[in-house]
């Protein structure tokens, strides 16, 4: 007996829900054809798989800090603070002022020093829980895998505060990875899955390590085998369709090599989170990540087309190729935040943009942190905001002003003083009370211009004095060298850590107040020495609510 009409279509509409849920792949027939000519052609995009990051990142990141080891702050022969290396803008600078801020601030003294432990303690690594069927067929299949204690070690943690204070201590962790494996494509992924899965194995994917929710940590009571899978060899972009605007990229890639591969094609996707350096494609999939310019470009679920996830159940990915659906539950929405525990993200297809044309800084000094609150409202009322703009309070000015270079002439220095007279003396700001937001416009230069224009008009609004293009710029490069920063605090004793949160626009002078008045209650109640310092600065604006980022020191 044939099926009526509209039992037909329920049926077909049902078996694809069905297979969204049970991660049966796309149909060929169904791609677009702009996309299936790209996929045709993909092998032309694909050059060397080289990373910026080698299989043993020991070889060029530090095992016990942040960032590369041949970049770091560090006090020279004339006792003041210079930033080593030749990777960044920042390399080679002196900042004359940070250690008496260091000093003034936290009670730091250069003859009391807490320098990390140079080496590894072998003792300190547990041996590995070995599966053997699982090894065996591992190496039938050609799959690069390594048991070394370094490699283990290197990727048991992420960023936390207190797994950087256990690896300065000599890396002493009860419980890390038992065998790191590289997967070099999709399909090694799917073999890897099934083979762990066969052989009651645990995987912890690993992207680019810069974790700070402890994701990476191995649970101390699992007693089965760990794996890290690593996943930076599956770094390429397998295409581009540019009618569409967009591309199909493998998870593995850095942020640094991504953007780089886009250039060169004359794209870039905008998305760039203050870790982009190091961190991986999956990894901003997998923690959902926010990026600076965000006003523009969006989160990393704005920027989400499609998926592939490999699951042991099977490979997880929409058979639509549409760029939206009227049905929901999205199973995408499922995996962005689940931070690994749901799968391995092989590939994501992301739209993309043609690079901007014109990207300028700027900056505004505000007379208090409430009218810089009130501007940015205003912005986002007006849909005016620039790709980046970041609010921060007169304690993280203050920060900041300690991070000054070194004058470069008596003219520029002259030129200081005058701008500070002028803000201060003509203009009646507190120097204890001010506060700046940095800003950085990214577009067309006609928008640009124009985006400019009603930027500082509602700044002026609001008490707002035009600070320059050197400042913006400064404090938005700054960003990239923080992690460094905390380095060096660790040396003498000072530890800092950062939270986020969202909140509404009314809530945001409260949580700022309360947040700190609690900081300082529970250093009280605590005993500790020193008042802990507490800054506030607002990174992103999107609609109705505002994000803010709280350090503590």
């Amino acid at each position: 007996m044939a099926a009526a009409p509209g039992n037909e279509r329920s049926q077909e509409r049902l078996q694809r829900i069905m297979g969204h849920l049970q991660g049966n792949a796309a149909p060929e027939g169904r791609r677009s054809s702009a996309v299936a000519q790209t996929i045709e052609s993909s092998e032309q995009l694909k050059p060397s798989s080289a990373s910026t990051i080698p299989k043993r990142r020991q070889e060029v990141l530090k095992w016990n800090g942040w960032g590369y080891i041949d970049s770091k702050f560090a006090i020279n022969k004339q006792q003041q603070v210079e930033f080593l290396g030749k990777r960044y803008k920042l390399s080679g600078v002196v900042l004359p002022a940070l250690r008496e801020w260091m000093e003034t601030t936290f009670g730091a003294s250069l003859d009391h020093r807490s320098a990390p432990k140079s080496h590894l303690n072998p003792e300190y690594i547990p041996p590995p829980v070995q599966n053997a069927g699982f090894l065996l067929e591992l190496k039938e299949m050609g799959i690069a895998h390594s048991l070394d204690a370094e490699d283990r070690l290197f990727r048991a943690h992420g960023h936390c505060l207190h797994e950087i204070f256990a690896l300065r201590g000599g890396g002493k962790f009860e419980r890390i990875p038992d065998l790191v494996v590289w997967p070099c494509c999709h399909e090694d992924v799917l073999k890897i899955v099934n083979l762990a899965v066969t052989h009651n194995v645990c995987i912890i994917p690993f992207g680019g390590g810069t974790s700070v929710s402890s994701a990476l940590e191995c649970p101390l009571e699992e007693k089965r085998c760990i794996l890290s899978l690593d996943m930076t060899q599956m770094n390429q972009i397998l295409w581009i369709d540019e009618n569409n605007l967009t591309a199909c990229i493998e998870a593995g890639i850095i942020g640094q090599d991504l953007e780089r591969k886009l250039a060169e094609r004359g794209f870039c996707t905008g998305h760039e989170p203050d870790s982009v350096e190091f961190s991986s494609l999956g990894g901003w999939v997998a923690t959902r990540a926010s990026g600076m310019k965000k006003n523009v470009y969006g989160n990393i679920e704005d920027l989400l087309v499609h998926l592939k996830v490999v699951t042991p159940r099977g490979v997880l990915e929409k058979s639509c190729q549409g760029p939206r659906l009227s049905t929901g539950p999205d199973v995408y929405h499922m995996v962005l935040g689940s931070e690994g525990t749901l799968g391995v993200i092989t590939e994501v297809t992301l739209k993309i943009r043609p690079l901007p044309e014109c990207q300028k800084y700027g900056s505004v000094v505000f007379p208090n942190f409430a009218q810089g609150v009130a501007c940015l409202r205003e912005m986002a009322r007006q849909r005016c905001a620039p790709a980046s703009v970041r609010l921060m309070d007169n304690a993280q000015f203050q920060f900041g002003h300690a991070l000054k270079p070194q004058v470069s002439s008596i003219f520029t220095s002259f030129l200081d003083g005058l701008k500070k007279l002028y803000i201060t003396k003509f203009k009646g700001f507190d120097p204890n009370n001010l506060c700046v937001a940095t800003l950085l416009f990214e577009g067309d230069r006609e928008t640009v211009l124009q985006q400019e224009m009603q930027v500082y008009k509602v700044a002026a609004k609001f008490g707002g004095l035009a600070a320059g293009e050197d400042n913006g710029q400064r404090g938005y490069m700054l960003t990239f060298v923080i992690a460094y920063l905390r380095d060096l605090g660790m040396d003498y004793y000072i530890i800092g850590e950062s939270f986020e949160t969202s909140i509404p626009w009314d809530r945001v002078l409260d949580l700022c107040r309360n947040v700190k008045g609690r900081l300082v209650q529970e250093s009280r109640d605590h005993g500790v020495q020193f008042s802990p310092l507490a800054t506030c600065s607002a990174p992103s604006m999107v609609g109705e609510r505002r994000e803010f980022w709280k350090n503590i020191c």
